[in-house]
């Protein structure tokens, strides 16, 4: 099976907050125009984040300068229905992987996100429903129709990657993974590792851990912490955050970090990461810290 051509910047502007950050469509698209600015090309979205509206918003923004959507590439998701109140025919949150379902899925977003084609989409979770034919189908349709260039999935095990890979004529060219210092289970449940088989890129959503690694009675997390502070003034920087960052993007699968912040000051200090870079000892320590032992 051919490498997949699909390129991500080296991180990813997340916008499932959008819709808490209070911008005008004006201030959305400066934050854009600031993201690209620094190299950020790839945007990450899906149909159900904030309630459906993350999408609108963004395509408001882009639609007072389209010319940007040349710069960017688009990732959107599908498959969630939760039970939002703005769908009230629903009384249970579940997945929906069906050939129409991503289909109409997709034709909403594009609408939404005011363009022709999403560069990439993601499956958004694994269904237990899934018939990997009907999925293909979907795929084969959204790509003849010019709808979708590229697919891949959002976690997924090594066994539903692999059973959707099956049917398909084209590589999957990720697989969008929840990945942090607090959350390693993809290190160790064979997830990466596939990855690094394929050559095709991970995307590591949660990476700050949604805020948890900063607290305080967490015994794990306070671990955590005191270790990240030490390794930040050992490379230069007061801020933890880029530790992690760094220590995601050392992994050889060579994740892509998802920066789900609307505050260009937080932008800007993730993108250096870039330039930081751990020895193996320091990546150890945080993983020691994580675990609370020693590896074997």
């Amino acid at each position: 099976m051919s490498e997949s051509h699909f390129t991500f910047s080296e991180f990813v502007a997340g916008f499932w907050r959008m819709e808490s950050w209070d911008m005008t469509p004006m201030q959305r698209l400066n934050l854009i125009e600031q993201y690209l600015e620094l190299g950020v090309t790839t945007v990450d979205h899906a149909d159900i984040y904030g309630e459906y509206q993350c999408e609108t918003l963004f395509g408001e923004a882009l639609a007072l300068k389209p010319a940007l959507r040349q710069q960017m590439q688009i990732v959107s998701k599908c498959g969630i229905k939760p039970a939002f109140a703005c769908r009230p025919e629903r009384y249970v949150n579940h997945y929906d992987t069906s050939c129409e379902h991503i289909i109409a899925s997709v034709e909403h977003s594009l609408k939404q996100l005011n363009t022709d084609y999403l560069d990439l989409l993601l499956i958004h979770r694994p269904d237990p429903l899934m018939d990997a034919d009907a999925v293909a189908e979907a795929f084969k349709s959204l790509k003849q129709a010019g709808k979708v260039q590229h697919f891949g999935v959002s976690n997924f095990t090594n066994a539903q990657f692999s059973l959707l890979q099956s049917r398909l004529d084209a590589p999957l060219v990720t697989n969008q993974v929840e990945l942090s210092p607090l959350a390693m289970s993809t290190l160790h449940d064979g997830t990466l590792d596939l990855c690094q088989q394929r050559r095709i890129r991970p995307m590591a959503w949660s990476c700050l851990a949604g805020g948890k690694i900063f607290e305080t009675t967490n015994p794990q997390a306070v671990r955590l912490h005191q270790t990240l502070k030490l390794i930040a003034e050992q490379v230069g920087t007061h801020d933890i955050s880029q530790v992690i960052y760094a220590w995601v993007r050392m992994l050889p699968s060579r994740p892509v970090p998802l920066i789900g912040s609307g505050n260009i000051e937080r932008i800007k200090r993730a993108v250096a990461s870039n330039e930081i870079q751990l020895d193996r000892q320091q990546w150890f320590s945080i993983w020691q810290a994580s675990m609370g032992h020693s590896v074997p």
